[in-house]
């Protein structure tokens, strides 16, 4: 047998099926890897926000601390969300009537502002400002008592840090949400008025007229169920991630960041899914 004969008859098979590269071992041990943490999670993620949820069925009950977290949740977020749906519902009203003027109907620019504020854009707004300002506060403060060992030791002395510190925060923001919600409503409502009145040289009570009369109970319905997602998935989410922070000062940070984006993409996607639910067991009239 000649000396390359000899050579190829040791070279590896190059069906892909008999061998596979060191870089695509990798990828698929980090795939695999990251799958694993992902459900890992979302598990941890159950359970804590079941304990959260059952710990108000059962004494001790801490009202005071849901007292201080509705203030700071509530108005302490009000003049942000308050700005925010007043500017948005200018914003809609300037393209509505922009839109409409083309078919001969920017008279009915008031009942779109309307609609389209406490249907879908009053609640989803109002739980992302919510959640930049107060996942973030809820994360960062739980994971500096974590880092600094005050869980420990309010453990240490009886206390369940899930019934004092989490169950408050999760049902003053469900609550204070939808408050909020609200209000982001009607300033939503009153800035399309302005801009429709001082801008667009509308009349204001076909204005308030056209927004009254086309709200239907469905319409209602739907932008004071969102809020109550809306609350649950901002406090659980900054909870959790405050609760389970580790690495010092640095872990703090990326307790605070991941609350938020999590928090923020998580109300967009429940808004869907509790949109597509609602506009089947109550379609529009």
């Amino acid at each position: 047998m000649r000396y390359s004969d000899h050579a190829r008859s040791f070279q590896p098979s190059s069906h892909p099926g008999t061998s596979r590269s060191p870089a695509n071992l990798m990828a698929t041990i980090t795939i695999d890897r990251t799958a694993k943490q992902l459900v890992l999670t979302v598990q941890e993620y159950s359970l804590f926000a079941h304990r959260a949820v059952m710990n108000l069925f059962s004494a001790p009950r801490y009202w005071p601390e849901f007292l201080v977290q509705s203030d700071i949740i509530g108005f302490g977020s009000a003049t942000i969300v308050l700005m925010a749906g007043f500017f948005t519902g200018g914003v809609l009203a300037l393209q509505s009537a922009a839109t409409l003027a083309q078919f001969g109907a920017a008279a009915v620019t008031g009942r779109f502002v309307s609609i389209t504020m406490i249907r879908e854009l009053g609640p989803v707004l109002t739980g992302i400002m919510v959640s930049g300002r107060n996942a973030s506060s809820m994360a960062s403060e739980l994971g500096s008592m974590v880092v600094t060992e005050q869980i420990d030791a309010m453990r240490a002395l009886g206390v369940d840090p899930m019934r004092k510190l989490v169950t408050p925060r999760l049902f003053s923001c469900i609550t204070m949400l939808l408050f909020l919600t609200i209000l982001a409503d009607a300033f939503g409502i009153f800035g399309g008025a302005a801009v429709s009145v001082f801008m667009n040289h509308q009349d204001g009570t076909q204005y308030f007229s056209q927004a009254w009369e086309h709200l239907r109970y469905p319409d209602i319905i739907q932008g004071l169920v969102k809020p109550l997602f809306s609350g649950f998935i901002i406090a659980s989410i900054g909870c959790f991630y405050g609760m389970r922070t580790s690495g010092g000062t640095e872990g703090v940070g990326r307790s605070t960041i991941q609350a938020v984006v999590t928090s923020s993409v998580l109300i967009i996607f429940v808004d869907f899914l509790v949109t597509q639910v609602l506009l089947t067991l109550l379609p529009p009239l």
